[in-house]
């Protein structure tokens, strides 16, 4: 829609009395006076036509909308009458000029006192009137001023009021067809995504009373529905003016509200979509959760057999025991499976999380479980490994006959290949091994050299003692 023209006036003029204006002055005067009257008459002519002036001349308004517009209207009315009485002084002002070609003193001294002088009367009401439509008007229609019976303008005068009683009308009118504009079109839009997203919801079990989101759908339509209505019956409840602008329709539409509502759909939208997620892809996370519990069980269960093996075969040793199966994760696991069955989507999505969290600390917890209990399984054969290493490693020196060496090594593997098995001892037997091959892998050392039975050398069998 096209904006109206602006009134643009030639500036406020002195009221004291002025000289008489020579013929080329007043004619300057009138085409000047001519060219704002046709500048005026097509600005009003163009908010007459303006699309949101009809749109509030039908709308029912309420709020800041109604009173602001009652105002309005009254200004407009107001300008009507303004433009009228500038349009008769200065027709007036033309026939006195028409008179004749070559003006009179007369005619002029009269010319004079039309263009500059206070020519144009208005009614106090109207005074009054225009202090209640345009607020902005000059303090001089407060007080006795808008008190009394009529007053009196110059054209000057009377265009400066027009162009500030134009100006608020005009900024209500750009506001109001603005905010029309932009929200209930915006608002429609998201009510039809809307009802896109309560189809999708609708598909996967998502409804009013069953799932959240479905309250949420409801709580947003509801807000939308409220959101237009007082959109167009209200639209100045909407409009931002802008700070510092004193252009008509300075401002941008209040789209908070409208926003809140999209962000809050968006949030929805990605919920239900994340439940149609889940009811693409439910059977292969139920089967992925089956093997994950199946795996903690078996692991539960080699546990528990190597915690009695642990018992039989290892003396003074504390195992600790081992849980029983994850039946609380397997009766959900059931419950997932039969929402899947009945299409309860909304109620399989948050449980399937859940189950796939627990699923994976619970094999987590079975393995910690199994290392716990084994571990003395595992001492005793890095024992045994480091027995025969430092065996190995003496066959390659060519010790392997040692006296003393055989004699430590076969009593370090009786107690290691022996049931039950005491860790400690074991262990001390081993590092006695050690010492005494380490003694006799010295270079130069004769074999069997300052080594004999542990019975015929007390000092190196306290040594070995204290390992």
């Amino acid at each position: 829609m096209g904006a109206a023209r602006p009134v643009h006036g030639p500036g406020g003029a002195g009221r004291s009395p002025s000289p008489v204006m020579d013929r080329d002055e007043a004619d300057r005067a009138l085409a000047r006076l001519g060219a704002e009257y046709e500048a005026v008459e097509t600005s009003l002519l163009a908010l007459q036509d303006h699309a949101g002036r009809r749109l509030l001349e039908g709308a029912e308004l309420t709020g800041v909308t109604r009173e602001r517009w009652a105002s309005a209207e009254a200004a407009i009315t107001l300008l009507w009458s303004y433009f009228d009485a500038y349009s008769a002084a200065l027709t007036t002002a033309r026939q006195v000029r028409s008179r004749r070609r070559w003006s009179s003193r007369e005619d002029l001294v009269e010319l004079t006192e039309l263009l500059r002088g206070e020519c144009v009367t208005v009614p106090g009401s109207a005074a009054v009137g225009a202090q209640a439509a345009a607020p902005t008007v000059s303090a001089s229609l407060t007080g006795t001023d808008a008190a009394r019976l009529s007053r009196r303008f110059t054209l000057e005068e009377l265009v400066e009021r027009m162009n500030e009683l134009y100006a608020g009308s005009l900024d209500l009118v750009v506001a109001a067809d603005s905010v029309w504009s932009a929200l209930p079109a915006r608002i429609d839009l998201l009510s039809a995504e809307l009802r896109r997203t309560r189809e999708l919801a609708h598909s996967v079990g998502v409804r009013p009373g069953e799932h959240p989101a479905g309250d949420d759908l409801e709580r947003i339509g509801r807000l939308l529905t409220t959101l237009r209505s007082q959109v167009i019956s209200d639209p100045l409840d909407f409009w931002q003016p802008a700070e510092g602008s004193s252009a008509p329709g300075g401002g941008r539409p209040d789209t908070r509200r409208y926003d809140r509502e999209a962000r809050a759909l968006d949030e929805v939208r990605r919920e239900i979509e994340a439940v149609l997620d889940v009811r693409q892809d439910a059977e292969a996370r139920l089967l992925r959760l089956r093997d994950l519990l199946s795996r903690a069980d078996r692991t539960l269960t080699e546990a528990r057999a190597a915690r009695g093996e642990v018992l039989a075969k290892i003396a003074a040793s504390e195992v600790p025991a081992v849980s029983g199966p994850p039946s609380a994760l397997q009766q959900q696991l059931a419950a997932a499976a039969d929402y899947r069955r009945r299409a309860q989507w909304h109620r399989l999505s948050p449980l399937l999380e859940s189950l796939e969290s627990k699923a994976e600390a619970e094999l987590v917890r079975a393995r910690e479980e199994l290392t716990a209990v084994t571990a003395p399984l595992a001492v005793r054969a890095e024992l045994r490994g480091r027995l025969d290493a430092y065996r190995a490693k003496v066959a390659r020196h060519g010790m392997a006959e040692d006296p003393v060496l055989i004699e430590r090594y076969d009593a370090a593997r009786r107690m290691l290949w022996s049931a039950p098995c005491d860790l400690r001892v074991a262990e001390q037997a081993v590092l006695r091994y050690q010492h005494a091959a380490a003694e006799a892998l010295v270079p130069g050392r004769p074999q069997g050299e300052g080594q004999g039975r542990p019975s015929d050398s007390p000092g190196r069998q306290n040594h070995s003692g204290g390992q």
